[in-house]
This record gives structure tokens, sequence and C-alpha cells, in this order.
């Protein structure tokens, strides 16, 4: 798909700052500004290098871009700053902003056009800026671009005094190295610093301004009647690779991306195109891995479980998903997986109870798409610890009760998604027994008991086990004056709330409810929480909904998990819909009229991309991460069961 901008999209700068863009490099590092070419975010860059997912670094922040003619000078970037200084502006000369593998601007000034390309080298540290000056004018013109740097850990503003070294076009800052290069003039200049205003983490509570260093320029002279080609090229470490080499290289890569999913839908092949922005090399487990989301976050254990069925399995990357799953296998301790990977000495976190009983799931998605037996017998050790921890109890307080359910959490723990804690508050408490994660331990039990014969085991046991717990599950969640399923069992008010998690006991390959429930559970997540951006975490009767996301931080944990806007629950949701409607062409007719509005969401926000969350009461602009790996995952899950069911094959969710 092409997303394109114009002047009627971006009139204002505030406006052209409310979508923006994103490239990623597959180690963890990525390149995005807003519309504008302004960074409104500390997190923003033109080149964040990592050296591992959770480990990255601003080098490259921005570009401070002058075109001057013999009318004078203009800007072509645009740049809010601190203090009274007035705002770069050339959005105002911006005719266009397109997005389509990579970002492309267009500005006309008198008699000269410039088009802007920025690329990312896949695998490297490494970006270009590519300008293609048009000079139609009877005069020369004089191009000129001025780094600003960070040298700093993602998301940390610089601090004075910036101890950094420059010479012949390298930059030695903070132990780090910056090669720039480009194919006309580069000189140094006067260092001098920069104070920077970023809008968007001012209206969020964070850091409102940050600093950036200059210390050289590229210049280019195009005579009149002339175009060039002008490339600036960062990286950190030499290179003979041109900027058109990496523009080159990259836009070829981004074209092919959508036709290498076995997906038609032109929405879904763009989403097939924005999962390969999540999927990273992680050099600490030697495998693949997934980011869970840009700006802020890394990647994490029970984000890259939710987000694997969609982001790599229905996109038929079925080696990195094997290197995922297999990633994880390896650090299981304790039946339990890390929910966040050790960089360096550092101890994995492993406070997830739904990550590990994801996995179980993830090794079944896979073994589905592929038949990989091998890999079954290889994965069965662990996939059995993981039950037995969970039977006989394990760390978090996670343990299965005589009835067969799944408790977890005590004191201040948040083991499910649902996980904030404010003060040592929790908005959410889910301590006790959710309802989503025995939904999940009943597929587990149900996998495994299928999966026992291909590892030369009995699974007898585990399939006795599971009509236990479906027993019971039906016995003490399903709430028959009201049609919908307890969101936990803990004694508390919070049990009864309506809540969005109860959508999987439906949605996933193995459930326990019957015929009727599902419906009627479907039936009740629709009325109160669904919207077509997402499911609401919480009803809008509920007295702890907030209605909007936003402010300072403590305001928005406490609005995260009460009735805001979640896209990524839409899989769960679209799948159990489909199921209790029978899986049949008219159904997915009728879905497929309810994601007619997906083109305009990956429009809205980052081009090509779902965000991570909305307002709860109208959801409209996009909040939080601006990509988010399990929104852009879950929804291709959605794409990919319609065409399942349109070419007449059977779908199970």
């Amino acid at each position: 798909m092409r997303f394109f901008y114009d002047k009627r999209d971006m009139p204002t700068l505030d406006r052209a700052e409310d979508n923006c863009w994103l490239l990623a490099n597959g180690l963890g590092g990525y390149a995005s500004t807003s519309a504008a070419f302004s960074v409104s975010r500390c997190d923003q860059g033109l080149l964040i290098a990592a050296d591992s997912p959770s480990r990255r670094y601003g080098l490259v922040h921005r570009l401070s871009e002058t075109l001057t003619t013999a009318e004078g000078t203009a800007f072509l970037s645009a740049q809010r700053f601190a203090g009274d200084l007035p705002p770069e502006d050339g959005w105002r000369r911006l005719s266009s902003f397109v997005f389509d593998g990579v970002p492309v601007w267009e500005y006309q000034i008198g008699a000269v056009t410039v088009r802007r390309r920025i690329a990312l080298d896949h695998g490297f540290n490494r970006a270009a800026a590519v300008y293609t000056v048009e000079n139609r004018s009877g005069a020369d013109c004089v191009l000129r671009v001025t780094p600003s740097l960070q040298f700093a850990p993602k998301g940390h503003p610089p601090q004075k005094p910036f101890p950094f070294v420059y010479r012949d076009g390298i930059i030695r800052c903070n132990g780090v190295s910056l090669y720039i290069s480009s194919n006309e003039r580069l000189d140094a200049i006067p260092a001098r610093s920069e104070s920077l205003f970023y809008r968007h983490d001012a209206e969020n509570g964070r850091e409102e301004s940050g600093l950036g260093l200059l210390c050289c320029r590229a210049e280019w002279t195009v005579p009149a009647g002339e175009t060039r080609q002008l490339e600036l090229t960062f990286s950190t470490e030499p290179t003979e690779r041109t900027g058109g080499d990496i523009l080159r290289d990259c836009e070829a890569r981004q074209r092919a991306l959508p036709d290498s999913a076995p997906l038609r839908d032109p929405a879904a092949k763009e989403l097939a195109r924005a999962a390969d922005a999540y999927i990273a090399y992680r050099a600490s487990t030697d495998g693949k891995t997934i980011i869970a989301g840009y700006p802020f976050f890394g990647d994490w254990g029970r984000d890259t479980m939710i987000s694997l069925p969609g982001c790599v399995l229905a996109t038929g990357r079925y080696e990195e998903a094997r290197s995922i799953l297999r990633t994880f296998l390896a650090y299981e301790k304790d039946g339990l997986l890390p929910n966040l990977f050790p960089e360096g000495a550092e101890v994995p976190e492993y406070n997830s109870v739904d990550a590990p009983l994801l996995l179980i799931n993830g090794v079944w998605l896979y073994f589905q798409k592929t038949g990989d037996n091998e890999f079954v017998r290889e994965a069965w050790p662990v996939l059995e610890r993981i039950v037995q921890a969970y039977a006989r109890g394990t760390r978090y307080a996670i343990a299965m009760d005589g009835d067969g359910l799944i408790r977890a959490g005590s004191g201040l723990d948040q083991v499910t998604w649902m996980d904030v804690r404010v003060d040592g508050f929790l908005p959410t408490p889910r301590h006790g027994k959710p309802v989503e994660i025995n939904a999940y331990w009943y597929n587990a039990l149900c996998v495994l008991s299928r999966l026992a014969p291909l590892a030369g085991a009995d699974g007898t046991e585990y399939a006795t086990l599971a009509e236990k717990v479906k027993s019971s599950f039906n016995e003490k969640f399903w709430m028959e004056d009201r049609g919908w399923l307890k969101d936990v069992l803990s004694g508390t008010r919070a049990d009864t709330q309506l809540r969005c998690n109860q959508i999987w006991a439906v949605s996933m390959p193995f459930s326990m409810l019957p015929p009727d429930r599902e419906r009627r559970v479907v039936e009740a997540v629709e009325a109160s929480l669904y919207t077509d951006h997402g499911l609401r975490t919480l009803s809008p009767d509920d007295p702890d909904f907030h209605p909007a996301y936003g402010g300072p931080l403590r305001d928005r944990d406490l609005a995260y998990h009460q009735g805001t806007v979640w896209p990524f629950p839409l899989g769960g949701y679209y799948l159990a819909w489909l199921k209790v409607h029978g899986n049949t062409p008219k159904a997915a007719a009728r879905v497929r009229e309810r994601l007619s509005t997906m083109p305009a969401l990956l429009k809205e926000g980052c081009a090509g991309h779902l965000p991570e969350i909305y307002d709860g009461l109208e959801p409209g602009p996009s909040r939080g991460c601006f990509a988010q790996a399990w929104s852009v995952g879950e929804l291709l899950r959605v794409y990919e069961a319609l065409e399942q069911i349109e070419q007449g094959g059977d779908h199970h969710a």
C-alpha cells in the first residue's frame, strides 16, 4: 500500500507531526521521524543503533537542512526548539510525504524541487539520506545538511559536556564511533549544541526537551538547469557502501516483503511488511526474537509469544518461527520463560504466567503449519516441564489448585498482561485465577495430549486433567445471569468486571465452553467492548472505567487497562466471532466489512503500522507505542483466517 499525505493532511505543524514512519534494521535498531521530518519524541532519529534488541543507542537524531537559491535561504527540515527559538519551518514548503516501504518527501522552492529519501541497511547499524535536487532555475542552488547527534542510550537525552572527537568524517563519543560520508563536501563546523522540544513527550509527561550535538556539515552545489543525487551515509563501522547502495537495497527489500507472505488482501500484505520490522536478531541468544513495539519497548517473552502466530507463522516465516521458539525453549527455568531477556551479567526476569502457556500454543501452531515432527520431539521435554511446574507450583505463586485451575500472583506481583503497578498500588489486581490463563492452561493440556505420541510419550494424563479443568472452568467462571465469564476468581469485585480477557476462552485452538456460552461471550464482548480500533479493556458502565489515555505517567497507568482500547485483542475477537458463526463465507464477508476501516487505521499514526492503544470511550488518534507487534500480528491472523475460509478450507481458531 502507498500512504500519501499532502498539504490537506498537513495544514499545520501539529497535524504533520501526528503522523510518522518507521524503518527497522533487523537488529533492534530503527529510524523514525514525523511526517514533517521533525523529531517530536526523544526516542526518534535517523539512526537508533542497536547491539541487542533491548540495548539501543541514539546516534543521528535529526538533520537540519537549508536550501539556498537566488531568492534566499529556506529550511527544508522542521523542528521545534526549547525556549523562545522559532521552529524550523520546512513543513510549509512540503508538497507531499509518501511512505511506500521507504519515506519520501518532496519540496518545492521556486523553480527547485527537492526529494529526500531515507533508508536503513538491513542487518547493519547504517543509514542513508539521499536527496534528488532538480534545479530548473537560472542560478546555482546550494543544499546544506547538518546532522544533530545524540550519542546517548535511546530515550535518554545526552548531557553536557559532550566528550566527542571529530576527525575526517569520524565522530567518537562515549565509547561509540560514527562514520559519516558524503558524495561531495563534508566539513567540520564549530561544535555547538541545540535544545530540542519534543511535543509528544511533553503531552505524555515525559522529558519534554533534550540536546543535540552539531559538529559537521555536508554541502552540495547544484548548477542551474541540472539534476543531481546527493548522498549522506551514517554507519557504526567503516563501509564502502554509498547512500545509493543502501537506498537501492532497502527499496528492493521493502518491495519484496508484501508478496513474500501467503496473503492476498492489500491490507494484509501491508501488515506482513510491517511485521518484518519487529523480527530481530539477538546476539546474546544467537537467535531471532520479536520487538514488542516502537519506540519504547524491547523484546519481551509475553509479547513475543502473542505476536509470533501472526507476525511469523501467518507470514510463512517458519525458519524464523523455529528460531524464536528455540530461543525461549533454551531459557525455560522452573517452568517459566524470560519476560525480559538479560544483558551481559543481568539476570532474566521470569514474571509472566502466560508466556510459557503461549509458548506451548506456539509450538502447536508451528507444527500445524509445518508438520515438523523433529522439532516437536526437540521441544517436548520443555513443554512437559512447563506443565509439570504449573501443576506442582512454581515462582510468583503460580500453581494448580485441587480443582485443576491455575492461580497466580501475590503481593505486588503482576504476572498477566494487565501488569501495571503504580506506587505500590495495582490498578488491575488479578491475583487468583485469571480467565485467560486458565483458557491457555486448558489449551496447553490439550496440545500435550495430542503431541505426546509424536514424542514417544503417553498423553492420557494430560487429556484427563484437561477434562477436569473444563468442568471446573464452566462451573466457576460462567455467570448465567450476566451471560459472560468472570475475569478472575479472587473473591473481590474484580471477579465480575466485564473485560476483554474472556475472548480467548473462545478463540484458542482448544476451548472449554459449549457453543451457546461461546456465542453469549462474543455477544457480551461485542455489546460493551468492541470498537473497530480494538477491544476496550473494561466496560464503560464500570465505575473504574477511564475514557481517555494521556497526561503524566500516573494518569496513563491508571487508564492503561481500565477501558483503554487495545488493537491486539481484535485477533481473538474476530476469530471467536467467525467460530460462533460457523466459519462460513457469509461470516467471513461480515468480518471483511468490519475491517474496511483498516487502510485508514494504517495511515493514521505510523504509516503502515498499528499502534499499541487508543482512547477507551472514543478511539481516534493512536496512543502509546506508535507501532506494536502484537497489534500487527493478531490482525494478520484474522486476514489469514478469512482467506482460508474464502478458499474453502477449514479454519480452526
